[in-house]
C-alpha cells in the first residue's frame, strides 16, 4: 500500500508490529489518532513511554508493580499462609477479577516445556523456597494451565517441596483441560479457586 506520507507509513508500520493488528487496522488507528486533538496522541505516547520505563516487577511475587512491592504483597489484608502459583501476570489479573482469592501469589514466568526449551531453571521456581521453608506458608495452590506442561510444572514443584509441612492443592478442573487460565470466564475461575482440591501427583 502506498502512503502519502513517510511519517504516516512509519506510524502504520510500528502499530502493525503489535500482535493481532494488521496493516489495515494499523492504518485505521493511525488515521483515528490524526483526527483527535494532539493532546490525545501525546497522552498515549506518554503512557506507552512510562509503560516501558517505569513499570517494575514486584520483588516478592513478580507481578507488575509501580513500586518494589505490588499492592497485593504490601496489603496486610491478604492471607500470607496461602501461596498461589501461576504462570503469568495475566493469570493474577484473572484470579483477582473473581474476588474469590485473598492469599498471595508467585508468578513463575512460564511453565516447564522441553519442546520449547524451557526448563525449571528458566522459571522462578527457586523463589518458592524462601517463602515455604520458613513455615509462614501453609498451603501451596497450583493455578496452572490444564495442559501437560502445566501438570509437569506442578509435579516438579510438588516433588521439590513435598517433604515440607505444606498442604498442596490445585484449582478445581472446572477449567477445561487444555484451556489457558486467562481466557476462562470469571464465574468458572472463581469457583475453581474456591473449590480447589488436594493436589495429587
Amino acid at each position: 500500500m502506498q502512503y502519502p506520507s513517510k511519517i504516516l507509513s512509519k506510524a502504520v508500520e510500528e502499530i502493525a508490529s503489535l500482535p493481532g493488528i494488521g496493516k489495515k487496522s494499523a492504518l485505521r488507528l493511525a488515521l483515528h489518532l490524526l483526527r483527535q486533538p494532539a493532546s490525545h496522541a501525546q497522552s498515549l505516547s506518554s503512557a506507552l513511554s512510562k509503560l516501558v520505563t517505569d513499570i517494575q516487577y514486584c520483588q516478592e511475587c513478580f507481578n507488575f508493580s509501580d513500586s518494589s512491592l505490588c499492592e497485593i504483597c504490601s496489603s496486610s489484608q491478604r492471607n500470607s499462609q496461602q501461596l498461589c502459583i501461576v504462570e503469568d501476570v495475566r493469570d493474577v489479573m484473572a484470579l483477582e477479577n473473581t474476588g474469590k482469592y485473598q492469599g498471595k501469589y508467585l508468578v513463575l514466568g512460564g511453565r516447564i516445556s522441553p519442546m520449547e526449551g524451557i526448563g525449571p531453571s528458566q522459571l522462578r521456581i527457586s523463589a518458592i523456597g524462601p517463602k515455604v521453608e520458613t513455615g509462614a506458608v501453609k498451603e501451596v495452590i497450583f493455578a496452572l494451565s490444564a495442559t501437560m506442561e502445566g501438570d509437569t510444572t506442578a509435579y516438579y514443584i510438588y516433588k521439590k517441596f513435598k517433604n515440607l509441612p505444606l498442604v498442596f492443592s490445585s484449582i478445581a478442573r472446572g477449567i477445561a483441560v487444555g484451556d489457558e487460565l486467562e481466557y476462562a470466564d470469571e464465574i468458572s475461575l472463581g469457583r475453581s479457586i474456591q473449590q480447589r482440591v488436594p493436589y495429587q501427583q
